[in-house]
Order: C-alpha cells, then sequence, then structure tokens
C-alpha cells in the first residue's frame, strides 16, 4: 500500500502539486490521469523519490519515503519495478540480458538462479523464443512486454509504469493493460500507473485518480466515471467519442 498525505510540489514559482492526498492499495491497478501539463507525471516522479516534495509524506507501508535519508531509499527502491514510457531497453543488450540486469545489480545470486528467474518472467509475459534478439529485432508490443519482465524480476511489492501504452496500436495497447492488470493481481503488487489512454481506464482502472492543475478533482473506479458530475472530468473522458457516445446512450436508456 503507498500513502500519499498533502503532498505540494512546486518549481520555482509554479505551484505543479497542491494538497493531493490518495492511498493506492495492493492487488489493484491504480492509474493517475489527467491533461498534459496536469502534475501526474511530477506526481509520479515524486511518489517514487525522483523529485523531492516541499511538503506532505509519502508512506510505504508504514514506511515513511519522504524521511529516509538515500540509503535507505535506495533499499526501499529494490521493492520497487519500473516500465517507463519508451521501454527503456538497452539496444546493446539481448532480451535475457536486459531482463537480467537487476539481477546483476542488486542480488547475489548464482547465475543459474539469475537465468531460472529470468525465464520464468518471460515465460510469464509471453515471451517465447525471443531470449537472444535485441531490441532493434523486435516488436514495439514485445519491446514494452520485455519492459514488463524485466521490471518484475526482482518480485517487487511496488510496481510504476510510466504510459505504457504510448507508441502502440490499440489492440497491442489492450493486451498490454490485461498483462499489468494480471500480474498485479497475480502477485499482489501495489501498481501505479500514469495515463491519459481512456481505454486503459475503462478496462483496467480499479482505483482513479484524476488531477487537474496539480490539485485532486475526483477519485473513483472505472464503473463510475462515466457517470460522475465533474465537469472538468467530463470533458476529459468525453473528449473521446466513444464514450461520450456510451454516456448519450446511458441517458437515452433512462428517459
Amino acid at each position: 500500500m503507498i500513502t500519499i498525505q498533502n503532498i505540494f510540489k512546486s518549481f520555482e514559482d509554479k505551484q505543479v502539486l497542491s494538497n493531493i492526498s490518495t492511498v493506492f492499495e495492493p492487488g489493484k491497478t491504480n492509474l493517475i490521469i489527467g491533461r498534459s501539463g496536469s502534475g501526474k507525471t511530477v506526481l509520479l516522479k515524486s511518489i517514487v523519490g525522483l523529485h523531492d516534495v516541499d511538503e506532505g509524506t509519502i508512506f510505504y507501508d508504514n514506511r515513511n519515503f519522504t524521511q529516509m535519508n538515500e540509503k535507505l531509499r535506495k533499499k526501499l527502491r529494490q521493492e520497487m519495478g519500473m516500465v517507463f514510457q519508451g521501454g527503456a531497453l538497452f539496444d546493446s543488450f539481448n532480451v535475457e540480458e536486459n531482463v537480467r540486469f537487476p539481477l546483476d545489480m542488486f542480488t547475489n545470486k548464482t547465475a543459474k538462479e539469475k537465468q531460472e528467474r529470468v525465464d520464468f518472467c518471460l515465460d510469464r509475459v509471453n515471451i517465447d523464443k525471443a531470449h537472444k534478439l535485441y531490441p532493434a529485432e523486435i516488436s514495439g508490443g514485445m519491446k514494452k512486454r520485455v519492459a514488463i519482465a524485466r521490471a518484475i524480476v526482482m518480485n517487487p511489492k511496488y510496481l510504476f509504469c510510466d504510459e505504457p501504452n504510448s507508441g502502440l496500436d490499440p489492440e497491442t495497447s489492450l493486451v498490454i493493460d490485461e498483462l499489468i492488470h494480471e500480474l498485479t493481481v497475480d502477485f499482489e503488487m501495489t501498481t501505479v500507473i500514469n495515463t491519459h489512454d481512456m481505454n486503459s481506464v475503462m478496462e483496467i482502472g480499479d482505483k482513479i485518480l484524476f488531477i487537474s492543475e496539480g490539485v485532486t478533482c475526483w477519485e473513483g473506479d472505472k464503473d463510475k466515471i462515466l457517470e460522475a458530475e465533474n465537469q472538468k472530468l467530463q470533458e476529459f473522458v468525453f473528449a473521446n467519442k466513444t464514450y461520450r457516445q456510451q454516456r448519450d446512450e446511458k441517458i437515452d436508456s433512462k428517459n
């Protein structure tokens, strides 16, 4: 569980986050959504410690992350998995070398133990016969799956995904969404996803935090979002024609 209490963050004279509080629960896909410039990326980076907050506290379970020194933060980060927007695979490493990298960096496992863990994670994200291929030789969707395998190779308690569907076609995006959701449930991870993809919101939004201009505007889940009476949220959601039609159909069916 990740608990965020009264977070403030500014850069020079610009207030980016104002009094953000929420709880992200394990075993659920927790989504942060909002328009470009809303502050969602700054919030995600603050949660993982890439930005220090000006005020407020962040707890990982009962551990106060904001009060930790760098040594303790480094130790806690070994419990985190990260899926970056572009995948961030090493071009000079093949698939299995990319996935094994965190094990080489942070563990004393034997070569046999590392290989077994790499094979398990690649199998779990449905990658077969691609272990020796390089990133330039695989598709965009497969790169994301490799990135997810690398993110879970250390068996993390917390998984963070920054726009995991960026650059993918709709069909592949659904596959990646389903994979992240399955892994979250299976491994009881606390998963936090930064996205603007409404398909992701409607498919896997167990918990949704909508922020606008650095403040929390709405919290709920995918089953409540289409009927939420929040003007800013409605403008964000119904910019997508598909969901605008769904809303109108619901309204017509009630009349």
